[in-house]
């Protein structure tokens, strides 16, 4: 028979102040959005979402955020694999940069790329020459999500790299297969599960850019204004139960999202 562990009062009291906390400060204001949001019934509701500007704006976040994830893919997988093979002047201090997207607010962000890619910088001023601009248009808006979720797929596929075993790319050069097809048919399978949790991640976290993106993307109605400054637009104008519908869409795709990591994280027994 079974003995059930002990529960002691500290671990009861623990566990109380756990649930209390995340029943304070995340389940009750997301159940308060969700409230919000059907507070006049399924109808409105409906109405809200589907309004001409309310559904470019999820339509245009949506697709930016799947082009980000790809180009995150992308670059993290390679930026990684040099992080972890490549040994060059100044590997650490990279390392380290990686993370800056994170520390920095993303207001900070937004007013980066503001100044470097703005007519009146060099960078800016250059490209201007050539009739390209990278400011309030889509492309902007993608700079900014991938400058913001920059971390997310090096830091999820950087521990794979690490414990690979090299014996195995070892013996791949051993049979006569290039550099590539051992990346591509050795390396790469081990870390896929890595790309698709961090892209999982990228994918949740430019859904609900706003800081960065309200600088940098012009806020054309329908045209260049994504979701979260919609959302930030109707709070202004007094409509909360509009904002609510369309920052309920967003949600239920996070948790979607999340889930869908959690249990790729549980199966593969990824740490992140």
């Amino acid at each position: 028979m079974k003995v059930m562990p002990t529960v002691t009062p500290y671990q009861i009291a623990v566990r109380s102040l756990l649930i209390g906390y995340l029943l304070v400060l995340v389940v009750m204001p997301i159940a308060a959005v969700y409230a919000e949001g059907f507070s006049l019934g399924w109808t409105p509701f409906w109405e809200a979402l589907t309004a001409v500007i309310a559904w470019k704006a999820i339509l245009l976040t949506v697709k930016l955020s799947v082009v980000t994830t790809v180009i995150q893919a992308v670059i993290g997988t390679m930026s990684a694999f040099v992080l972890v093979r490549c040994r060059f002047w100044g590997r650490r201090l990279f390392n380290s940069l990686v993370d800056l997207p994170f520390a920095l607010p993303t207001a900070v962000s937004g007013l980066m790329l503001l100044t470097l890619l703005g007519p009146q910088s060099l960078l800016g001023s250059w490209l201007q020459a050539f009739g390209i601009s990278l400011l309030f248009n889509q492309t902007a808006i993608v700079i900014g999500m991938v400058f913001i979720t920059f971390p997310f797929v090096i830091r999820t596929v950087q521990p794979l790299i690490e414990q690979f075993d090299l014996a195995e790319e070892q013996a791949s050069y051993t049979l006569g297969a290039s550099k590539v097809y051992t990346f591509c048919k050795v390396l790469l399978p081990a870390v896929v599960p890595g790309i698709i949790a961090g892209g999982l991640l990228t994918f949740s976290r430019a859904l609900a850019e706003f800081g960065a993106l309200s600088l940098i993307s012009g806020n054309l109605p329908g045209k260049t204004q994504v979701a979260s400054v919609f959302i930030y637009g109707e709070i202004e104008n007094f409509n909360t139960q509009g904002a609510a519908a369309v920052s309920i869409v967003l949600l239920t795709l996070s948790f979607l999202v999340l889930w869908a990591v959690q249990a790729l994280q549980k199966r593969r027994g990824i740490v992140t």
